[in-house]
């Protein structure tokens, strides 16, 4: 099974290249067939160049493409979502904020168990976050007990962008709507209402090294509540339009 990693980037010059090492150094002594797909959405900086660097000279799996617009967190990952040639794709952080030994166990969950998915859980146990700012803590923790309330479901990290999806389950997520950092919800929400059958993984994540984050938490509150609510109408609503349809039994033929 052919794994490939989305990974959205916005001025990462610095960030990006011992991500991608590192990643690749993991997917390669794991064995795991892949591709890293990064998704430069319109960089300042030496982004690209960088990109076109690694990709010549270190890292064969590597493919980058450039989102020329509209640009946004949602809009990169989309743009690496409707590209990847893999059978099951992740979506990975540019700052190193994931940790790729956690990507190799979801991906050997997926194997193991034929899940659809596999979502990420820094706040169980044997999760953790290190050097995790005290107020996006305390939002983090609000938002998700929101999400789990109003849409009745025991998961704890649902705005968790690092979270594994086979090609089928992506295909039946869309259309997609979230242009920006509510993306992280709309998936695992939309996997969960529309019957989708996921695992759930603990794994671990560090703040950004270099540079500074792109989300703005003002400018994002009306825009998860969109979605949550957009999930939740489809919840009670949909009738089942957009579940996962089943598959048909394979007939057993006589010897």
């Amino acid at each position: 099974m052919k794994l490939s990693v989305v990974i959205p980037a916005y001025n990462e010059e610095e960030s990006l290249p011992p991500t991608l090492r590192a990643l690749y150094q993991t997917l390669a002594k794991h064995g795991i067939p892949h591709e890293i797909c990064v998704t430069n959405d319109n960089s300042k900086d030496g982004t690209l160049q960088m990109l076109e660097k690694l990709a010549a000279t270190e890292i064969p799996t590597l493919v980058y493409y450039t989102n020329p617009g509209p640009n946004g967190f949602g809009y990169a990952v989309r743009y690496g979502l409707e590209r990847f040639s893999g059978d099951c794709v992740a979506v990975f952080m540019a700052d190193m904020s994931d940790d790729p030994e956690d990507l190799v166990r979801f991906y050997n969950k997926m194997q193991e168990t034929g899940v659809d998915a596999v979502f990420g859980s820094r706040w169980g146990k044997d999760g953790k976050v290190i050097d995790y700012p005290a107020l996006k803590k305390f939002i983090n923790r609000i938002a998700n007990f929101i999400v789990k309330m109003v849409m009745g479901i025991k998961y704890n990290d649902t705005t968790n962008a690092f979270k594994l999806y086979k090609r089928e389950t992506m295909e039946g997520l869309k259309p997609f709507l979230s242009p920006h950092f509510n993306l992280t919800i709309e998936l695992p929400l939309k996997t969960i209402v529309r019957g989708y059958s996921y695992a759930i993984v603990p794994n671990s994540w560090t703040n950004r090294k270099y540079g500074e984050s792109k989300l703005k938490i003002k400018e994002m509150g009306t825009r998860y509540f969109f979605i949550l609510m957009y999930c939740l109408i489809e919840k009670y609503f949909s009738r089942g339009d957009f579940n996962k349809k089943p598959v048909a039994p394979v007939s057993k033929v006589a010897s």
